[in-house]
């Protein structure tokens, strides 16, 4: 379940016209955060961020299923809740893995492969993007 917190970021967001998978990453955020703190672990930083993803989803986000063939047709099935005993059985497992997961290292690493994935034409797109905004706010605090 999503902390209200997490919930009034992303509606938030929502509000400010932003891309769902904007309204996303604060679901993301507040699992990786519950892998540092300790509250369970991730196999991987991607299972990590799947699990954002999943409850955001729920929460209501408009994202897409997972695409087919980076999941298996059960996994895209279960996007919806879970019955109690499986709910459960799914905690218990992750409590057990560890909480590498979530280290700044492994995040960098996720993101430069996810990067990689893109291509050079959307790497280049994001830089000139963030450049745009890292020139919005200079100016915005100019003034």
């Amino acid at each position: 379940m999503p902390e209200a917190r997490t919930k009034r970021r992303a509606a938030k967001d929502k509000a400010a016209g932003k891309a769902p998978s904007t309204q996303a990453g604060e679901f993301v955020r507040e699992e990786i955060d519950h892998v540092r703190e300790g509250k369970h672990g991730a196999r991987s930083t991607k299972q990590a961020i799947a699990i954002g993803l999943s409850k955001a989803r729920r929460a209501g986000v408009a994202l897409p299923a997972p695409k087919s063939g980076s999941t298996s047709k059960r996994t895209r099935k279960s996007a919806r809740k879970p019955s109690p005993r499986r709910s459960r059985a799914t905690r218990e497992a992750l409590e057990r893995e560890p909480r590498a997961a979530a280290t700044s290292t492994a995040l960098s690493r996720q993101a430069h492969a996810s990067a990689r994935r893109r291509g050079p034409a959307a790497r280049k797109a994001a830089a000139r993007k963030a450049a745009q905004t890292r020139a919005r706010r200079s100016g915005a605090a100019k003034h």
